[in-house]
């Protein structure tokens, strides 16, 4: 196998988040002006698998920027236990590549009906959803052929991005996301740092990040599981002290994400601890120290989806098609 459609589509990244920026502009600029007119109590994020994760890097990017309290709601709420959550004054972001599992549209209806001003960051424009919200932003990532999601988790995150800027009138971020093509091109054309003979014979691992790095500790423990076999779990690394840390002693396989943000000095620490107690450390690294913070954790992620490929090849597994899984997944 010498290209996979998942690599291929990690590699269209670039140029689709310029266009994606460039064509949500005006979209994104006046929904921050009807989002700062409503000013709403606390935000509520809906999403499913990789979908969840860009909510967490939701959580963190709105309460950091602008201030506003950010849950992950439970969809199975209203889907299986049929209740409805009080959601007057709210902002529910609902997240999915396609739009079409009934919790999801199940949760959008509750959420309408409860108050709450919807918006949705949506890949298929053709899905239900669209006609459900009051709000779309649509991701531009085209098809998604691989069945692991990349370009459009990518783009998912610069969508929220781009928002956020406007919302919060970040000059600083709204220049810097301009500078993000460019900088993931550099990243596409770096040399390559997880290595296939690391994880040839890897069963279980545990992926530590603080903040925007949890947020992609999540993401990465996902692909390892889904296009590598490998059993991986996520974890904050202050969060990771609270009793698996035993773990590390086990020289268990660590995959470090470290972010150079706020928490950098924090997490190094932490790692340095871990580290101490007998963990088997494989740390990626931030390609230039200058980056924005806030946009750091789109390039770790860029050079992992490359990387994870190659790893998934060398276990002999196909990353388009890994088993059991689905393109579109439907729960109720």
């Amino acid at each position: 196998m010498t290209s996979t459609i998942m690599r291929q589509e990690a590699l269209e990244v670039p140029d689709l988040i310029s266009r994606q920026l460039n064509e949500n502009k005006a979209l994104c600029q006046t929904l921050a002006k009807t989002l700062r007119s409503l000013n709403p109590s606390f935000i509520v994020t809906v999403g499913r698998g990789t979908s969840d994760h860009a909510g967490v890097f939701a959580k963190y990017l709105i309460e950091i920027e602008l201030g506003i309290q950010v849950s992950s709601s439970a969809p199975s709420v209203s889907s299986i236990y049929h209740k409805k959550i009080n959601l007057e004054n709210a902002v529910v972001i609902f997240i999915s590549q396609s739009g079409r599992s009934p919790d999801i549209l199940d949760q959008v209806k509750m959420a309408k009906s409860s108050g709450a001003y919807c918006i949705a960051l949506i890949n298929d424009e053709t899905s239900p959803i669209v006609d459900l919200v009051d709000t779309v932003i649509p991701l531009k990532a085209g098809e998604e052929k691989a069945v692991a999601a990349t370009k459009s988790y990518l783009l998912t995150l610069s969508a929220l991005l781009q928002l956020v800027s406007y919302w919060g009138g970040n000059i600083k971020l709204e220049s810097a996301l301009n500078t993000l093509p460019s900088l993931m091109n550099m990243v596409v054309n770096s040399p390559q740092q997880l290595k296939e003979k690391d994880f040839l014979s890897m069963k279980h691992c545990v992926v530590l990040g603080r903040g925007f790095g949890y947020a992609t500790a999540l993401e990465i423990a996902l692909k390892l599981k889904e296009v590598c076999g490998i059993h991986a779990e996520a974890f904050s690394s202050a969060e990771f002290l609270h009793g698996p840390v035993t773990l590390a002693e086990q020289k268990l396989s660590i995959i470090n994400i470290p972010i150079k943000d706020e928490s950098y000095s924090s997490h190094k620490e932490l790692i340095d601890n871990i580290a101490a107690r007998g963990a088997e450390l494989i740390s990626m690294q931030q390609i230039n120290e200058k980056i924005h913070p806030r946009i750091a954790a789109l390039t770790f992620l860029q050079r992992f989806y490359l990387d994870v490929e190659k790893i998934a090849i060398s276990r002999g597994v196909n990353p388009d098609t890994p088993p059991g899984l689905k393109k579109v997944t439907k729960t109720i």
